[in-house]
């Protein structure tokens, strides 16, 4: 927990007529890497396109405790027609891109980047943790845009820690950090063309969280770290697990009694949003609705119509520089 739960703002109890979501599936992520070479969980692994309709890909980078010298990145690369959230847990991600978009992104901190048209960005450790190592742990997250909006202009936006929206569980037991969206009648701070829910949740042992959920929003409980059970049929889910929530009004998640020592809370993302329900085609860090505008995606990326590298650019840290 980072704040007082008994003085902020409590999420309204479940009417009498409220439907609980319950579980469809609950997966487990791969492992793997990123970029220069950081750890990854692909979160997203194994579920189908429609249901997880409108993201596209998640991953949960680290968590990772460096040693001086190890931590990496990715290098410059484009994007087109979607948007990229980084959110960063702990430690340290420093951010550029084509359009002088960029900061240093940390401990709670979001950067959300529409891609839109196209743009070029690189994200890599800053020096000061290259050379003091520590701990890496965040998500990316990919949003789409629909067909209308898959050429607009792109867009930086940089949203603290401390902006987001701070809610308590009815009984206090758990802390919600709201960065975009509804949730309950209340809004986070991230701007979005696709609406969506984007909430953290830290949930004390034995607790329970019951949140109001769109019912024209898909739902999906993403465990970052922790032991619980998620609906009302209290499915087990453990860090690395995503559960796919099937139709209804209202999410339950519950910490289990006992938690590791150097685990001490459930901590989950709540991710919802309205499917857009259109045909995806995607190569890579394009993603269109038709194989011909991904090919010119490409086309345009190596004509260097998707921004040009500035000359101040950050670059990659690997082994041995």
């Amino acid at each position: 927990m980072t704040a007082d739960t008994l003085t902020l703002p409590r999420i309204s109890s479940a009417p009498i007529d409220a439907t609980e979501r319950r579980v469809r599936t609950v997966t487990t992520g791969p492992r793997g890497y990123e970029g220069e070479g950081f750890p990854v969980v692909r979160a997203f692994a194994g579920v189908h396109a429609r249901d997880l309709d409108p993201f596209i890909h998640m991953d949960q980078m680290g968590e990772v405790e460096y040693e001086p010298g190890e931590p990496r990145g990715t290098d410059w690369h484009p994007h087109r027609g979607f948007e990229t959230v980084t959110y960063m847990i702990d430690g340290l991600f420093a951010h550029q891109d084509s359009t002088g978009g960029g900061g240093l992104i940390q401990n709670g901190a979001t950067q959300w980047m529409t891609a839109g048209s196209g743009i070029l960005h690189i994200e890599t450790p800053p020096a000061e943790l290259v050379e003091s190592g520590g701990t890496f742990h965040g998500i990316q997250l990919w949003v789409n845009l629909p067909s209308t909006d898959k050429f607009i202009a792109p867009r930086y936006q940089n949203l603290e820690g401390e902006q987001s929206l701070l809610l308590s569980s009815e009984d206090g037991g758990a802390l919600v950090r709201v960065v975009a969206g509804d949730l309950d009648g209340r809004t986070g701070p991230g701007a979005t063309h696709t609406p969506i829910v984007f909430a953290h949740a830290t949930i004390s042992p034995g607790a329970q969280l019951s949140v109001p959920w769109r019912e024209d929003f898909n739902a999906l409980v993403y465990v970052l770290s922790g032991r619980g059970a998620v609906g009302v049929e209290k499915r087990p889910v453990e860090g690395g697990q995503l559960a796919l929530l099937g139709a209804g009004d209202r999410i339950t998640v519950a910490a289990d009694e006992n938690q590791d020592s150097n685990r001490p809370s459930l901590e989950v993302l709540l991710l919802g949003g309205q499917p857009i329900r259109e045909p995806v085609a995607q190569y890579g860090p394009f993603v269109m609705n038709t194989k011909e505008q991904v090919v010119q995606a490409m086309e345009d990326f190596q004509a260097g119509r998707l921004g040009v590298v500035p000359a101040d650019a950050l670059r990659p840290h690997r082994m041995g520089r």
